[in-house]
């Protein structure tokens, strides 16, 4: 809402969103200064202070790019100038949203709660509750994040075995720990702030709280899982790493515990944070009676193209490549028989290995916070429905992903080699099987393919309607020289764990709370940690705590 009249109290005090203030990209940011006062015509020594509320690139002119901003304004207590202020546009009253941190509530707790994966959503959850005094167990099937390092480069540099239990898909941080570290979200309030301010707080750079498209980068994400784990671990946490869920006990419809590859632990509460890819796991969730239905889900190829054909599309001019850095982008093809759209684009990233059974393969991306590889990469996906699984069973999606996955494994003989072929072929038909000039970031090794073997129909007809979409909107860049790999498969779970909308537990076995990707709720590191934090918080608001020092 616009600023409306001001009461006639003696306090003028306010703070005010201002937006679209616009800055060359070449300039300092120092000089948002001077634009804010130049928007309300005011002394810049005036004003006592502000702060980025959003920060976003402007690049459709190749010639002026420039940062567009929106702030939060401090005034001061002044009467003329907040009433020749309330007449401006792009003026509004700004009053910052109060995150919901309820006392704990008054319902006993007997026994520690236990959160199962250490991903973004079971580490929020295990954060907030650690904050608030509860003491969670946080169970972790894969290995501390500093051990899954040593094992992903053997896996990717010396072909060592695929590890069931340590890879880039189980282990401390989860699928998010390896995979880039995007932070784009839909969602905003409270809720996300909390979180990107714990993220800051445990090494993410401060800019991450406006940044249109935030990012932490693969190498920045291990410190920043560790840090998490030291707090938790500070305030009466607790970490058991190589502990798999196994089973649930329960009596007359309530949790009393969980069967687990180290024991029975007890317990009345269980934050279900698997994430997407644990397929076992929902196995055994089917098979206890978890009430699950079929979802529709992400799919397809990823594409690998030229870091310097992204630059040259959206800067232009090679100054504001060395200014800017490895450019990204964000791109949707409106088609039949789906629409296609990009998905987790790394610029200057790699393509990895996706890959959570042995003799299965799909990819992924990454990108360090440099950004510095020479190759882009991003997903090419389709939303597949449930009508297209083959089977009304809850499992059916996971079970056609195992199909694909499969096919692929045995197309990179057996080797998790991953399948490769040219943009062109791939659209014209004319694969060049045995061809090997293929250079691409995917460090295990690629092999000449015809990747339609890897995808169902329908998926396939949707990439090859929209690539030439994607191409114009392009001016012919995207698939000049790109390659594509695949598939990818872990775009989102294929199936939804059903919850209470206000309890967030399972209705037919209290002290369950599934949350995050795996459960079908989130798609992405902040949803999913959302997410997480928003059943921790239920458990808060309901019972005391296990301390009674608590820790805001």
């Amino acid at each position: 809402m616009f600023l409306k009249s001001l009461p006639n109290t003696i306090n003028y005090a306010m703070q005010i969103r201002l937006t679209n203030l616009r800055l060359s990209a070449e300039a300092p940011e120092s000089d948002l200064t001077q634009v804010i006062g130049e928007k309300l015509q005011i002394k810049r020594d005036d004003i006592p202070g502000f702060r980025i509320l959003r920060k976003s690139l402007d690049a459709r002119s190749k010639y002026d790019i420039k940062f567009v901003y929106s702030v939060a304004v401090n005034l001061p207590d002044d009467p003329h100038l907040a009433n020749k202020i309330q007449k401006r546009k792009e003026v509004e009253q700004f009053e910052a949203s109060i995150f919901d941190d309820p006392i704990p509530g008054a319902s006993p707790l007997n026994e520690r709660p236990i959160v199962v994966g250490t991903g973004p959503a079971g580490l929020l959850a295990g954060y907030y509750l650690a904050l608030k005094g509860y003491q969670p167990i946080l169970i972790e099937r894969g290995f501390a994040v500093k051990e899954r390092v040593p094992q992903l480069r053997a896996f990717d540099k010396e072909h060592a075995d695929h590890d069931e239990e340590n890879n880039y898909l189980f282990g401390e941080g989860g699928a998010g720990a390896f995979s880039d570290g995007k932070l784009t979200c839909r969602l905003s309030g409270p809720d996300v702030d909390w979180v990107l301010e714990s993220l800051i707080d445990c090494g993410g750079r401060e800019s991450i709280r406006y940044e249109h498209r935030p990012h932490l980068g693969s190498n920045k994400l291990p410190l920043i899982c560790r840090n998490y784990r030291r707090k938790i671990e500070a305030l009466g946490g607790e970490y058991r790493f190589g502990c798999r869920l196994e089973g649930f006990l329960t009596q007359d419809g309530q949790l009393m515990g969980i069967e687990t590859s180290s024991g029975v632990m007890k317990t009345k509460h269980v934050i279900l944070a698997i994430g997407h890819s644990a397929r076992d796991t929902y196995e055994m969730l089917h098979g206890s009676g978890v009430p699950m239905v079929p979802k529709a889900f992400q799919l397809g190829l990823r594409i690998e193209q030229p870091q310097e054909n992204i630059n040259k599309w959206k800067y232009g001019h090679k100054r504001y490549f060395d200014l800017l850095g490895a450019a990204d982008y964000s791109i949707v093809a409106k088609g039949k028989p789906a629409d296609l759209y990009s998905f987790c684009m790394c610029a200057g990233g790699s393509v990895i290995p996706s890959v959570s059974e042995p003799k299965h393969f799909c990819t992924n991306g990454m990108s360090n916070s440099r950004h510095d590889t020479k190759f882009a990469n991003s997903g090419l996906m389709v939303t597949l429905d449930p009508k297209y699984f083959g089977s009304n069973h809850p499992l059916a999606g996971m079970e056609l992903q195992r199909k694909f996955e499969s096919i692929a494994y045995g197309i990179g003989n057996n080797e998790y080699l991953s399948p490769i072929q040219r943009a062109k072929h791939y659209m014209d038909k004319t694969s060049i099987i045995g061809e090997t000039t293929y250079q691409s970031s995917y460090l295990r090794g690629t092999i000449s393919a015809d990747l339609r073997q890897v995808l169902p129909q329908i998926v396939n007809e949707g990439i090859e309607n929209g690539l030439p979409i994607m191409d114009h909107k392009f001016k012919g860049m995207f698939l000049k020289n790109a390659l594509l790999v695949g598939p990818e498969m872990r775009g989102s779970a294929p199936l939804r764990i059903l919850r209470d909308h206000e309890s967030r537990e399972i209705p037919e076995m209290r002290g369950i709370y599934p949350v995050g990707e795996g459960a079908g709720y989130a798609g992405g590191i902040i949803t999913a940690a959302v997410d997480g934090l928003r059943s921790a918080r239920e458990i808060v608001r309901r019972y005391a705590s296990l301390t009674n020092n608590e820790h805001h």
